[in-house]
C-alpha cells in the first residue's frame, strides 16, 4: 500500500494535524504541551538533498558540515532522549489502532504456539499458515496483513529512522541450516562469523557473558517492534528510536546481543555499559558496536548489540 504523497507532503510541513485522515502513517502529534523540546524537524520537505544523504549513511559517523549541523546535533538529542515525546515524532493514524492491536495480539499468539525458540527464524508465510491451521490463533484478516505490509514496506526515514534497509522481503526466510541453537539461551546463531565471534568473546571476556538475543526473522523484528509501539503508544518515532523497524534489523543477517548472566532486563539498558562484561568487551580490539553513543542513524546507543555484517 502507498501513500498519497500530496497527504505525505501536507503532514511534512506541519499543516496536517492528528484529526487528518491519511492512508498511511504519517500523523503528527500538535497537541503537545508547550513544555515539550521543539526541535527542528528532520522530515520537513524544504530540507535539502544533502542532509538526507548525510543522515542516511552506511551506519557510520560522518563529517558534519554547517548547514546540517543543527538537525545532526537535533537526532542525537532524540537518540539520548529516545523515551520522550517530540513535537515532530509520527504517531500511527486512529482509525489504524484496532487493526494494529488484533495484528499484534494475533501474533503473540502465533509465538506462543511455536514457543518462543522457534518462533526467531518463522517466516512470513509459515506465520500465516500457522494461524490458518490453529484454531486458538486465528486467521489473520485483510486488515491486518495490508497494515503489515504497509509497515514493511513505508520508509522509515519519515519518521526518523536513518539505518540501511537490509532485507528487502516481507516474505524472506531465515535458512535453519545455516543457523546453530546456542545451549541455555533459546536464541540462535548464525554459523560462519557469528558464531566464531560469539565464541571468541566467551572466551576472551569470561563465562559470565551470555547470548541475550540471536538471529532473528522478519517476523521477529516485526513482534518485537509492534510490541514497543504499543508501549509507545503508536509513537513510530519513538519506537523506531529504540529498535530498528522490521527489515532493518541486522538481527537478520548476523549481528547479536549480549550481556552479563544474572543480570536480566538490565542488559538491554546502558546500565550494561558499567559490567564487568562490557568493559572488557570495549577492549577487545576485534569488536565493534553497531549502534554508538554518536550514532546518526536514529537509535539510542546500544552497548550490549555486537556487529558482525
Amino acid at each position: 500500500m502507498k501513500l498519497d504523497f500530496s497527504k505525505r507532503k501536507a503532514i511534512q510541513m506541519g499543516i496536517a494535524s492528528v484529526a487528518v485522515a491519511t492512508t498511511g502513517f504519517l500523523v503528527r502529534d500538535n497537541t503537545l504541551e508547550s513544555s515539550v523540546e521543539k526541535s527542528p524537524s528532520l522530515l520537513n520537505i524544504e530540507d535539502t538533498a544533502n542532509n538526507k544523504a548525510l543522515l542516511k549513511t552506511k551506519d557510520k559517523p560522518v563529517t558534519i558540515h554547517s548547514e546540517t549541523e543543527s538537525a545532526i546535533k537535533d537526532n542525537l538529542n532524540k537518540t539520548v532522549n529516545f523515551d520522550n515525546t517530540f513535537l515532530e515524532d509520527i504517531f500511527l493514524p486512529q482509525e489504524k489502532i484496532n487493526v494494529f492491536q488484533s495484528a499484534l495480539q494475533r501474533i503473540m499468539r502465533v509465538q506462543k504456539t511455536i514457543g518462543y525458540a522457534n518462533f526467531n527464524l518463522v517466516s512470513f508465510d509459515n506465520m500465516i499458515l500457522y494461524a490458518h491451521r490453529y484454531p486458538k490463533i486465528g486467521k489473520f484478516t485483510k486488515a491486518e496483513i495490508a497494515l503489515i505490509d504497509e509497515l514493511f514496506f513505508f520508509d522509515a526515514n519519515e519518521y526518523g529512522f536513518y539505518g540501511n534497509k537490509v532485507i528487502q522481503n516481507l516474505t524472506s526466510e531465515i535458512n535453519k541450516k545455516e543457523t546453530i541453537k546456542i545451549s541455555g539461551s533459546g536464541h540462535y546463531l548464525f554459523q560462519g562469523d557469528a558464531l566464531s565471534k560469539f565464541n571468541q568473546l566467551k572466551k576472551d571476556v569470561g563465562p559470565d557473558l551470555v547470548l541475550t538475543s540471536g538471529v532473528r526473522s522478519v517476523v521477529k523484528q516485526l513482534q518485537l517492534f509492534l510490541a514497543k509501539l504499543d508501549s509507545s503508544n503508536g509513537n513510530l518515532s519513538m519506537a523506531s528510536r529504540s529498535l530498528a523497524p522490521p527489515g532493518h534489523s541486522y538481527h537478520g543477517i548476523g549481528d547479536f546481543d549480549v550481556g552479563k548472566k544474572g543480570f536480566g532486563k538490565f542488559n538491554f539498558t546502558s546500565k550494561f555499559a558499567s559490567t564487568d562484561e562490557y568493559k572488557k568487551l570495549i577492549e577487545l580490539k576485534y569488536v565493534d558496536l553497531r549502534y554508538t553513543q554518536n550514532n546518526q542513524i536514529g537509535v539510542r546507543y546500544e552497548p550490549w548489540h555486537i556487529k558482525v555484517v
